[in-house]
């Protein structure tokens, strides 16, 4: 059944009920992983047609809003650690405002669609791999050594100074990796679209020592606002937020959220973050086919588009 919708600031014309769909399935990844989930849904719009600024832009926007919705979630099982999460807020939104200066540099070189596919294939690749081999791992583990006993042993980032304490978490450690961790996932959030849970929510497990159902609610706390900073100053430096493809996208998104927290709540850390592991590679193997395939049409003729 054929709901067509134009996009003004995309220019095209799409099928209604298909953005829909991926927004409300993206939203129930996003409370299943602890996830924006605009690293899935900014490839999913550029496969459909959109350009690839209009779809960052509008993808940060889409992970803003699902992140509200799942951090109220998981707001209500105690799973967010709001000093930690304050933390990363402030460097993540200084790393998004260097990010959007690097979008506007790469698009007047005429590199940027080059540059964000080649990002998504290292950052998706070498991390979901990464995960995947833990989670294999520590779900073969003999039930003798815990997960609790794992995630105390100290790591380089419990050694480096300006220590602090986080009650809620029961952590005492530096900063210092807690505001690098933040501005890399703003610079992120600027480049790919993505809200940067698929990198913040391993960093805080494997650096910083959380329990996974807090770092799943302190990584959503921090992509609400992070992303949905990106999306005021992509649209205003760079005007490629499409209102109406957000809406479509929101919409959906919040709903399919909710069901995902539920979920989320039934299953142990480790098979949450093989799950996560599996789709993140998934979506990376999909944008490197696109990488290295010959195009129908080598040579086109376009007129050039009326938004920057």
């Amino acid at each position: 059944m054929a709901f067509n919708v134009y996009l003004p600031v995309a220019g095209v014309a799409v099928n209604g009920l298909t953005i829909a769909g991926a927004g409300g399935a993206v939203g129930f990844l996003s409370g299943l992983f602890g996830v924006g989930g605009g690293f899935i849904i900014t490839p999913l719009m550029i496969f459909l047609g959109i350009p690839t600024t209009v779809a960052i832009a509008t993808g940060a926007h889409q992970a803003s809003a699902t992140a509200v919705s799942g951090a109220l979630a998981h707001l209500a099982r105690r799973n967010i650690d709001f000093r930690i999460g304050n933390v990363l807020l402030v460097s993540g939104i200084v790393g998004s405002l260097a990010g959007t200066q690097l979008v506007s540099a790469l698009r007047s070189a005429g590199q940027f669609d080059l540059f964000v596919s080649l990002c998504y294939v290292v950052m998706l690749g070498s991390i979901g791999t990464m995960m995947l081999i833990e989670s294999v791992g520590a779900m073969l583990k003999p039930d003798a050594v815990s997960a609790g006993r794992y995630r105390r042993r100290h790591t380089w980032a419990h050694r480096l100074p300006l220590r602090l304490r986080f009650p809620h978490s029961r952590l005492y450690i530096s900063v210092l990796p807690v505001l690098a961790i933040g501005a890399l996932i703003g610079v992120l959030t600027a480049v790919m679209g993505v809200g940067g849970g698929f990198v913040l929510v391993p960093a805080m497990v494997y650096i910083l020592k959380m329990r996974t159902p807090h770092a799943v609610g302190t990584s959503l706390y921090q992509i609400m606002f992070v992303a949905g900073f990106t999306t005021l100053s992509q649209a205003y430096f760079l005007q490629s937020v499409d209102v109406v493809l957000g809406l479509l996208l929101i919409v959906a998104g919040v709903l399919g959220t909710q069901l995902g927290a539920k979920a989320g709540a039934n299953l142990k850390g480790e098979h949450l973050r093989a799950l996560l592991a599996i789709l993140v590679l998934a979506v990376c193997a999909r944008v490197a086919v696109d990488l290295v395939s010959v195009p129908e049409d080598l040579y086109a003729v376009a007129a050039p588009r009326s938004h920057k």
